[in-house]
């Protein structure tokens, strides 16, 4: 008998309805000759080093770096139950092979890998490898199971994402939270993805806006923005030019100098992959990428109305032709008028835009599965997910959109005028977009509508000319899908799709793992959204100012990931990938012990889950330097409780130790500020302005 082990509830009752697996049992399904069983995600995971040994439970730099040659595992004590009855029925007589139908990712292969190790099972397995959950795809899966070792090189690269995370995570969070007293969270991914929220934060807070205004002249039937033909720039830096430009060239004659037209083709998008689902979802829609990772999930789980969402390909195998086009046929009719442009007969054509075997990774682009869809049924924001889905899958089989580029210079009083126009040749694939749900940014410049038939020579007269005050703006700040961007290009954001798709290799994490890391800098409060936007906080800041570039940099993580890709298709070292993560590692042991004393962060207590963190503890004095905050306590120092507004004030606790002096305690610190000067056994105390110095007693003198 065999024994098939899914990674959710949900998925073993889809797989045992597609196999006729009828009997239910505790914890799993039999019949048919199958036991069909379930994971909750992750039964086992790596040990905490205090797991295997106890002297880790209090955090300690002697103890550090921690380097264990094999990192144990655990079973996690929430599903515990679940993992008894997996590892009963593993090690069960009657289960002769065991298949691994855990999500086809690498991820997925860690589970089942994990729990497989822990419960000391040897059996034989074989691997099921779909892109759908409906019955046909399931069954078809079943009939061409691989033998597990075929997907030793994918757990091999899972394996060494999971101690590389477990290495860098256990001794940078220990090594930093110890140097500065405060509980701070620093990963190999997640560490990197703060630094582009901390660049642009940056950014945005160095940029100083500049004045400007813009000349519009009204020509009647068009209008015309004033340009420096010398420089190309549209802007005029000075209100008194602007005034005067104005001025002479109202109500006065003017003539088209020059029209010119460019043809202008832009290809059908590509299909959607995880990121750039996510990424539209947020632009079109408002969904955070953990929203769109979510619903995408039901549609593929619960709906099996789209293919596997957790995919980083963005085309299809070419013998998929046959499901494509079964899958255009069973749109539901709200999509007749869009589907009556394509061909009614015959198969979609094999575009190398959209059918490429070269470009197929483990799972290809995420697209309708050819169940038939009730819309009315899905909850809105499934129904509108799939919209996106549907629409860019019809897209990829339109034509290209034309359009003719219009530029226009009129001249009016020795000024030129510019006029940007579009006239639309081919709608093309432009049909099948849908408008945002939320406003967007537009782009200076940007050409919206036609301008009317003008030939050079055309005279006008110009009906009024407007001076419009503006000023720079600076970069915008990140969103969900700007972010996303950012990271599946290791912080490069690329326009150029072909480009994008170049460096996927090389990004901070994976499609199926970059919506949690942003979650995570939430929850470890390095972030924070202001409506759709994601700004780094004080908190985060402070970090990046104070930790190595190493595991900061984007880029150097994302060399990281695609050395994890390269070892999944064989080709990297895993013992070399790991050896280096150590020195890493051990680095930046060093790193915090060497760190800058002069940054403090806010007290935060480590404390037992759900319990509230304890308030950072108030001296009733005021600040010295600024004379507006309280001073406030944490473990290593004193400091201004309006540090974030700015005030430097910071007195370490140890700040006298060297000189002879006593570790400060508030009562001292209360005094020495109130009385300038404190006497004690073995010296003086000394205020000096917002600091405080210590005099040793001289023997033999008093």
């Amino acid at each position: 008998m065999k024994l098939v082990i899914c990674e959710k509830p949900s998925v073993a009752k889809a797989v045992a309805s597609a196999l006729n697996v009828t009997s239910r049992a505790d914890g799993c399904f039999e019949g048919n000759g199958l036991i069909v069983s379930w994971c909750v995600g992750h039964l086992v995971s790596p040990m905490d080093a205090a797991g295997y040994d106890p002297g880790y439970k209090k955090w300690r730099y002697d103890d550090l770096p921690i380097l264990p040659d094999v990192i144990p595992l655990k079973v996690l004590p929430k599903t515990r139950s679940q993992f008894r009855r997996v590892q009963a029925l593993m090690r069960s007589r009657d289960c002769e092979r065991l298949v691994c139908a855990t999500d086809a990712g690498r991820e997925g292969e860690l589970i089942f890998r994990y729990l497989y190790q822990q419960a000391g099972c040897d059996k034989p397995f074989d691997r099921l490898w779909i892109s759908s959950m409906t019955d046909e795809a399931i069954r078809e899966g079943f009939d061409s199971l691989q033998p597990g070792s075929a997907y030793d090189r994918l757990y091999q690269s899972a394996r060494c994402r999971s101690e590389a995370d477990w290495l860098v995570g256990m001794n940078a969070s220990r090594a930093f939270t110890l140097r500065y007293g405060a509980l701070l969270s620093v990963g190999r991914v997640q560490t990197p993805t703060l630094a582009i929220l901390v660049k642009r934060r940056h950014e945005i807070e160095a940029f100083q806006p500049r004045d400007y205004w813009g000349v519009i002249a009204d020509f009647g039937d068009y209008t015309g923005q004033w340009l420096n033909e010398e420089t190309g720039e549209r802007r005029v830096y000075d209100q008194a030019q602007a005034r005067d430009i104005a001025r002479r060239t109202r109500d006065k004659p003017a003539t088209v100098e020059a029209v010119t037209r460019e043809r202008k083709v832009e290809r059908p998008p590509l299909l959607y992959d995880l990121t750039s689902l996510q990424r539209d979802a947020n632009r079109l829609l408002g969904f955070t990428a953990k929203k769109t990772l979510s619903c995408a999930q039901k549609l593929y789980e619960t709906h099996k109305l789209l293919t596997y969402p957790r995919t980083d390909s963005r085309f299809l195998p070419r013998d998929m032709r046959a499901k494509a086009t079964a899958a255009l046929r069973a749109l539901p009719h709200a999509y007749d008028a869009l589907c009556a442009a394509l061909p009614a007969e015959g198969l979609l054509p094999l575009l190398p835009r959209v059918f490429d075997n070269q470009k197929v990774t483990d799972h290809h682009a995420i697209v309708p599965t050819g169940r038939k869809a009730d819309l009315s049924a899905l909850p809105p924001d499934e129904a509108a997910l799939f919209d996106l889905v549907v629409r860019r899958f019809l897209a990829a089989f339109y034509p290209d959109y034309r359009y003719d580029a219009v530029r226009v210079i009129t001249r009016c009083e020795g000024e030129a005028f510019e006029s940007l126009g579009r006239e639309i040749v081919q709608a093309g694939w432009k049909v099948t977009e849908r408008e945002p749900k939320v406003s967007t940014r537009s782009h200076a410049g940007a050409p919206e509508k036609a301008l009317p038939p003008l030939a050079q020579g055309d005279r006008r007269q110009t009906a009024g000319v407007s001076v419009k005050a503006e000023k720079t703006r600076p970069p915008a700040p990140m969103t969900d899908a700007s972010l996303l961007a950012a990271m599946e290009h290791a912080g490069r954001e690329i326009e150029d799709e072909t480009l994008r798709e170049s460096m996927k290799d090389s990004g901070l994490g994976t499609p199926a793992t970059r919506a949690a890391i942003i979650e995570r800098l939430f929850q470890v409060g390095y972030a924070r959204r202001k409506g759709r936007a994601i700004e780094a906080t004080d908190k985060g800041v402070l970090l990046l100012s104070v930790v190595p570039a190493q595991i900061a940099s984007p880029e150097t993580t994302g060399r990281w990931e695609k050395a994890l890709s390269a070892i999944a298709a064989g080709a990297g070292d895993p013992a070399r990938f790991l050896e280096g993560i150590r020195r890493l590692a051990a680095f930046l042991v060093e790193s915090a012990q060497n760190a800058p004393q002069d940054v403090v962060f806010a007290q935060e207590e480590r404390r037992k889950k759900g319990r509230a963190p304890r308030k950072a503890a108030s001296l009733s004095l005021a600040c010295p330097v600024c004379g507006q905050g309280r001073v406030l306590e944490n473990s290593k120092a004193f400091y201004c409780s309006r540090w974030r507004e700015g005030c430097g004030f910071t007195l370490w606790k140890n700040c006298l130790v060297r000189a002879g002096g006593p570790e400060l305690t508030p009562p001292l610190v209360e005094r020495a500020f109130r009385e300038g000067r404190l006497q004690g056994s073995t010296g003086v105390i000394v205020r000096q302005g917002a600091s405080l110095r210590f005099e040793a007693a001289v023997p033999g003198k008093g």
